[in-house]
């Protein structure tokens, strides 16, 4: 098996030292966003998961590869509308060429672009590429640190009332009689979904707009309208699972079937998680799937709370002591990176489309493109 940075390093000779070269011969000069896209396109290549269209009766739609590979280009650009990427394409011959047109006349209406995004949406074109690229690169490689975050995705819906939960009978106290049926608690999610696979785990999360609320940095609360997307990343700030859930369900609900899906992926050694995934299933979810969970301990599950944890880190401070798990813990930072690359260089903080499907093709198409420069990125 070759090494993953001598197969990058391949992979970027070829594009640097033939692709670039013979690309400005035909094109003219290269801008470095330009050769940004055209790596992307070279690493990824999504016009292979694209269906063609060709010996069916009616009028031909507009192919889509180029379509596929413009949606790229403009998350790599962080155009924030359709309508930008098509002023864009109209004035950047160069750009217009490398997604696939030849002609200012040939690149399709908005209303065309549209249709093609709900197909993708539809098919999660972007997510197979994506588990591709993972697939290619990383499935048989062993990967040090997972780093499992969410964060914060708005979007312009209305958000969905949840229903009213209904109301339970309510019971004397004490002891029941001895003919009296007590209705037992139904279980949690956490607890079903150690008996569930992963489709069922997937059906059964939310998906729909809602409100979320969080807490800040400084303690204050913040809330939003839209979803909410869960990351889990490897060492060197790369992307392996993700899922995107309603705004409102808690972190730790998403923990074990995004596990499950990055286990698949690849393999990897330790688990990283914030206080909020402290929960006994995760952690045995963890440990059954052979990995060691460090996970920041949550007030609730220590004696004595905020008080005796301050208390320990004061000790090890005053001591110079650090433990181990703190400093690969100190490696979870890789999943906030992430989040903040999506938001601010990749169209995270741009959703001009609504429904769970068109916005999670949206945010994977800037998930892709932020895969192949963090691998690239190996190399350079």
């Amino acid at each position: 098996m070759m090494p993953l940075s001598a197969m990058l390093s391949d992979c970027w000779r070829r594009i640097q030292g033939d692709l670039f070269p013979w690309l400005e011969e035909e094109l003219g000069p290269l801008s470095d966003k330009h050769k940004q896209i055209i790596t992307v396109f070279e690493v990824a290549r999504i016009e292979v998961f694209v269906e063609a269209w060709s010996g069916l009766p009616g009028r031909p739609p507009a192919e889509r590869a180029p379509l596929a590979r413009s949606f790229v280009a403009k998350a790599v650009l962080g155009l924030p509308t359709t309508a930008m990427l098509i002023e864009r394409l109209d004035v950047d011959k160069t750009l217009r060429r490398l997604c696939g047109w030849q002609r200012r006349t040939a690149v399709p209406s908005e209303a065309t672009f549209s249709r093609a995004f709900g197909e993708f949406a539809e098919c999660g074109l972007p997510a197979r590429v994506h588990e591709a690229l993972i697939e290619r690169t990383l499935a048989d490689r062993l990967v040090g640190h997972i780093s499992r975050d969410a964060t914060a995705i708005e979007a312009r819906e209305q958000p969905v009332r949840a229903a009213a939960a209904p109301e339970r009978p309510k019971r004397k106290r004490g002891r029941p009689k001895k003919a009296e049926v007590v209705a037992k608690k139904e279980p949690r999610r956490l607890q079903r979904q150690a008996g569930m696979t992963l489709p069922e785990m997937l059906a059964d999360l939310p998906t729909a707009c809602n409100v979320g609320t969080k807490r800040n940095a400084k303690g204050h609360k913040e809330s939003w309208i839209g979803y909410k997307l869960h990351l889990d990343v490897a060492d060197g700030d790369i992307p392996i699972s993700c899922l995107m859930t309603s705004a409102s369900l808690h972190d730790s609900q998403v923990a074990i079937p995004l596990a499950t899906i990055t286990a698949r992926r690849v393999s990897n050694c330790y688990d990283l998680m914030d206080s909020a995934y402290d929960a006994p299933e995760i952690w045995e979810t963890s440990r059954a799937l052979g990995h060691v969970p460090i996970i920041d301990r949550h007030p609730r599950s220590v004696t004595g709370g905020k008080i005796e944890i301050a208390a320990q880190a004061l000790a090890r401070r005053h001591a110079n002591y650090r433990l181990a798990e703190d400093v690969r813990y100190n490696e979870r930072s890789a999943a906030e990176r992430v989040n903040g690359a999506v938001k601010d260089n990749y169209g995270g903080r741009y959703v001009r489309v609504r429904g769970h499907a068109k916005v999670f093709c949206h945010l994977m198409f800037g998930i892709v493109a932020l895969t192949v420069d963090q691998l690239m990125r190996l190399v350079m």
